[in-house]
């Protein structure tokens, strides 16, 4: 498990974490993909972070919090905390 870096919560169907996960890819950042709909406690987590919802993707970018980011969203996080050039 790592301390700090990129978790991404989300279910394997969903096009919008397939996008994140491909964006991901492309940008060579390395993460933990955690499917929200074989762990309760990850979807649990997922819920308190979003008013209830289990929005997916949502990432913890070293410790921000990103619900559904934009690829720009993602990639403006990255380079904050970091994790990418």
């Amino acid at each position: 498990m790592s301390v700090l870096g990129v978790k991404v919560y989300g279910a394997d169907w969903c096009a919008d974490t397939r996008r994140t996960l491909d964006a991901l890819d492309k940008l060579g950042v390395t993460y933990d993909y955690i499917n929200v709909e074989q762990d309760e406690e990850a979807s649990r987590w997922v819920r308190e972070h979003n008013d209830g919802k289990e929005l997916k993707p949502t990432l913890d970018v070293a410790g921000q919090i990103l619900s559904v980011p934009t690829d720009r969203e993602l990639t403006s996080a990255l380079r904050e905390r970091g994790l990418m050039a």
